[in-house]
């Protein structure tokens, strides 16, 4: 029986990359894109690394131009690496490129097609945008800002007493901000039961849910198997019932509060009581706001990761921030409202996200209908990797590319420069958020916390590299990441000082007085 299912499989492979093929073949007109020659039936499926995938497409960008072409297992994909193009596309033809390919491990076993992220470009994807966009408009989230407030005193509290923990600090303060907007409940320890189940459900899911981890997804007929052949199945049943149960008791805690009278203001309430508008059921709802704290919580820890190993090697940015704020604020901690007069510290941020973006690779989008594109021909199901990382690295939009150079955004001899600097820059359909109907919904919350922390953190103290016995620096990697679909740095020492005595007194007792003060936000 064991050889039978094999030879199936290979007759499978054989098939379905010739059928493949065949429909590839059919797309006679236009010129053909460049890209590498690839293997029989898999194409060029082995030549993608499992890890960090886009260093390997910023090589074939740099052979083959912006725009090319891989065969993987049948399947035409386009690798996009310069950002006109991918916004020719993916945003001025957004009705076209709006979709996902559905992927048998992420989309179905692991998400049961309810995952807003990896959904085609259908009704249960809108409905549940339109609730995201209720939830994350410029227009409400100013409203936010005493939870962004309240979470970046506490982290800078921590930051100084225990720098060495900052991974812990940067994570709390992400999952802080959003575990209160999303489901009305302050992380107190980091310890909670159910915070650390859906930091941890959601760390497996971002593992799992990475390109190429699983080969059912390139292979689909393998869903065919029987149990004991594809333990794959068991894998994904397992972790979608325990994302599902856990999205559900944080909504129903929800609601048990509402029927008591006793909830304050969330996401998940704004659902209840709004349910019939928004026309989603429970799961639904229940994955559109689950999923937005997986969103929102790694990407922000991440990108402030990386601030922090900006900062150590390049410190003169640190400076630069640092003679801004004191002209700006002085002693007093800087506030939300002093970010449109901080030019500097928000072009440091957002060289951060250029410099090392956290999900370097995109999400692929999936084309709707046959198109066209500067003489080329692309079928209905081709699909789209917009390459942040060679996006970001395009000499033309960012000269001296490798280079983290915070000025290209402030300085008018660069093509990134616009005015006026209280307003620019700023991360409005910035890249490293993604392209078109398939953006980050939850950019302009993630902006502020980038923002406001940033500046708190310069104000505050001084990041620097550690020094041996001897004075002289130690060795500290400029790219040393994680794997999965959000990076990080990984772990790296650095010292962190108070700016001076009476600062750290000032951020123990703002933070004293927040604290007193929290249950009054958002009642």
């Amino acid at each position: 029986m064991m050889l039978l299912y094999l030879y199936m499989i290979v007759l499978g492979v054989g098939a379905t990359v010739l059928w493949k093929q065949k429909q590839n073949a059919k797309s006679h007109s236009g010129r053909p894109l460049p890209g590498p020659p690839g293997k029989p039936f898999v194409g060029n499926l082995l030549d993608i690394p499992k890890v960090h995938s886009w260093l390997r497409f910023k090589e074939g960008a740099d052979g083959y131009g912006p725009i090319f072409q891989l065969n993987i297992a049948g399947r035409k994909h386009v690798v996009i690496s310069q950002e006109k193009i991918a916004n020719d596309l993916l945003r001025e033809r957004g009705s076209l490129y709006s979709s996902r390919e559905y992927l048998p491990f992420a989309s179905g076993l692991l998400s049961d097609n309810l995952r807003p992220l990896l959904l085609p470009y259908n009704d249960r994807w809108r409905r549940g945008r339109k609730l995201m966009h209720q939830l994350t408009a410029t227009t409400v989230v100013t409203g936010y800002e005493p939870v962004q407030d309240y979470e970046s005193k506490r982290l800078l509290a921590s930051f100084l007493k225990a720098p060495r923990d900052y991974e812990k600090w940067f994570e709390r303060y992400a999952c802080g901000v959003v575990y209160r907007l999303g489901f009305g409940r302050w992380i107190e320890t980091g310890q909670e039961t159910d915070f650390r189940r859906i930091v941890r459900v959601g760390k497996e899911v971002e593992r799992v849910a990475s390109p190429g981890q699983y080969l059912v997804d390139s292979f689909p007929f393998l869903m065919n198997l029987p149990l004991p052949l594809a333990p794959f199945k068991r894998e994904g049943a397992r972790l979608h019932a325990e994302e599902l149960s856990l999205f559900r008791k944080l909504q129903q805690d929800v609601r048990e509060a509402l029927e008591r009278g006793d909830s304050v203001q969330s996401f998940t309430r704004t659902f209840l009581e709004n349910q019939k508008t928004f026309r989603l059921s429970d799961d639904e709802a229940a994955y559109v706001i689950g999923t937005l704290f997986e969103a929102g919580t790694g990407t922000t820890a991440a990108a402030m990761m990386s601030f922090c190993l900006a900062m150590c090697h390049h410190p003169e940015w640190q400076t630069k921030m640092q003679s801004e704020l004191d002209r700006q604020v002085g002693d007093r901690m800087p506030e939300f409202k002093d970010i449109p007069n901080l030019p500097t510290v928000r072009a440091v941020i957002k060289e951060v996200l250029r410099w090392r973006p956290v999900t370097a690779g995109n999400v692929p989008h999936q084309l709707t209908q046959d198109d066209t594109y500067q003489g080329h021909f692309f079928p209905k199901g081709t699909v789209f990797h917009a390459n942040q990382w060679a996006i970001h690295r395009d000499p033309e939009l960012y000269p001296d590319p490798e280079n983290f150079r915070p000025e290209r955004w402030l300085d008018p001899s660069f093509p990134t420069y616009r005015e006026p600097l209280t307003q620019f820059p700023n991360m409005h359909n910035y890249s490293c958020f993604g392209f078109g109907r398939r953006s980050c919904p939850g950019q302009s919350i993630a902006e502020r916390s980038l923002n406001i922390l940033t500046a708190r953190i310069a104000w505050a103290a001084t990041l620097s590299r550690k020094k041996d016995a001897d004075g002289h620096l130690m060795p500290l990697p400029l790219y040393d990441y994680c794997p999965g679909f959000n990076v990080q740095p990984n772990f790296f020492e650095f010292d962190v000082i108070a700016r001076s005595p009476k600062r750290a007194e000032q951020i123990a007792a703002a933070y004293k007085e927040a604290r007193l003060m929290r249950d009054q936000i958002l009642t």
